[in-house]
């Protein structure tokens, strides 16, 4: 497999000195007042905010933590936009307003007060080849009297691109009508993975998959140990499971409903406090382990709802506790991205208390002779993330909105791909977060055919 180029450009290390004056201007903030933040952005990419922390005026040098405020990866043709010239594009610039106040307070009736706006020049051209390029590394003057030192406030920041390339993969087709996934290069579309979509019927509770082999049943032991068997008639969703396959027809991964999608009672939506779950399983050892789980609600918010999601990694394979990679939400309407990037999150890292269920056991499985082969042993480089303090981009999925045809195109970064099992677990989250569209639509609402148990029997 070859990977296609991407980079990533991070800005970091914020930082905010002013001189202690008598007198405050419209240019200087106190540390004692106030607080700051800024909007970061970059052609054709949505803005970024980012607070702004103070430090003591006579820090000469910044301090050896590095803060990570903002990432924007760029492709091969997002840099090639940014690059091209014309008589009406100038140089590309990345470009920081700066403002007093606090983050949230930018938004609605009171916005922050313009302090300082900071352009960065950013010359991409051959970034792609070279393992770091810094653009910037140190203080720079802002504010009115900028280039009087005595005068003028200092801000701090880091912007540099490095080389970030990624597998891409693509769905043919819904992952719901059991499409065939290619993976692109350039122009280049080769299948790599098939998926199958299953719907067992309700009342089946002995994990029955209608058309797949008995070699891609789920242990019985994992339901218990992170799923649960509520049963609601007409208000529930669940049996669903997605299949990958390799090209010689060997399953390699699969992402399956543990605890069913509910509507609380008195509602037509599945909320935060009772949300469904998936559990995304890897072969290894001769039977199906647990490799990660996806948590999926439907969030109310403003105008539009959303999907909210946690994922989070299982080590080991274990039934205890699991390591939250991700948290975030996904407007209903107009879908977004669903991303694992660490370091920019607050519950990146974390560790969720035990989802274990009563009287579940995390021993026993499929026999070996019923089970699907291979493993790459890692599964997808535990150490890597949870031992090393591993920061970065891991992985991103499209998601569509309701009622749009979704074609989940996914990335993978290369420190996380050793063998194809590794990107067929990436592939099958990203059909368990564009199925969970569909699996949080209010249920007042009708679901489309493919996802009925009643038109697979």
């Amino acid at each position: 497999m070859d990977p296609c180029p991407f980079i990533r450009l991070t800005i970091g290390n914020l930082a905010l000195k002013s001189p202690q004056a008598a007198k405050t201007s419209s240019s200087v903030v106190h540390p004692s007042s106030s607080t700051c933040f800024c909007k970061i952005k970059l052609k054709n990419f949505p803005p970024q905010t980012a607070a702004i922390p103070y430090i003591p005026l006579e820090t000469a040098q910044f301090p050896e933590i590095q803060t990570l405020a903002a990432t924007f990866h760029l492709s091969s043709s997002d840099v090639a936009r940014l690059a091209s010239r014309s008589i009406f594009a100038s140089k590309p610039c990345l470009k920081i307003f700066i403002y007093t106040g606090r983050p949230g307070a930018a938004c609605g009736v009171h916005p922050g007060r313009p302090l300082a706006r900071v352009s960065v020049p950013l010359d991409l051209a051959g970034t792609q080849a070279k393992q770091c390029v810094v653009f910037h590394n140190g203080w720079i003057s802002v504010g009115k009297g900028a280039g009087k030192e005595t005068s003028s406030a200092q801000f701090h920041l880091n912007v540099k691109a490095e080389p970030d390339p990624r597998f891409v993969f693509q769905f043919e087709g819904e992952p719901e009508c059991s499409p065939q996934v290619v993976q692109i290069q350039g122009s280049i579309r080769q299948p790599v993975f098939t998926c199958k979509f299953s719907c067992r019927n309700t009342g089946d509770r002995a994990m029955r998959s209608i058309s797949l082999p008995t070699e891609t049943r789920v242990p019985r032991s994992w339901l218990n140990s992170f799923g649960s068997e509520r049963e609601r008639p007409g208000k529930e969703r669940k049996g669903w499971s997605v299949t990958v396959h390799d090209l010689s027809g060997s399953p390699v991964a699969m992402a399956s409903i543990v605890t069913p999608f509910v509507a609380s009672p008195g509602s037509d939506r599945v909320s935060r406090s009772n949300p469904g779950s998936w559990l995304i399983l890897r072969p290894g050892d001769g039977t199906w382990k647990p490799w990660g789980r996806l948590e999926a609600w439907r969030e109310r918010g403003g105008a539009t709802d959303g999907l909210g999601y946690r994922f989070e990694l299982i080590p080991d394979g274990s039934s205890g506790a699991g390591i939250v990679l991700t948290e975030s939400s996904i407007s209903s309407h107009r879908g977004g991205k669903f991303s694992i990037e660490l370091g920019s999150s607050p519950t990146a890292g974390s560790v969720s208390r035990s989802r274990r269920r009563s009287g579940g056991s995390s021993s026993g499985g499929t026999s070996p002779a019923s089970s699907p082969r291979g493993g790459s042993g890692d599964y997808g480089g535990y150490g890597l993330w949870l031992g090393s303090g591993y920061k970065g981009f891991v992985m991103s999925a499209s998601v569509e909105g309701e009622g749009k045809c979704s074609k989940p195109c996914v990335e993978v970064s290369v420190q996380h791909v050793s063998c194809m099992e590794d990107a067929a677990a990436y592939v099958a989250l990203s059909a368990a977060i564009d199925l969970s569209m569909d699996a949080c639509r209010l249920f007042n609402q009708r679901m489309r055919k493919e996802l009925c148990s009643e038109s697979l029997g």
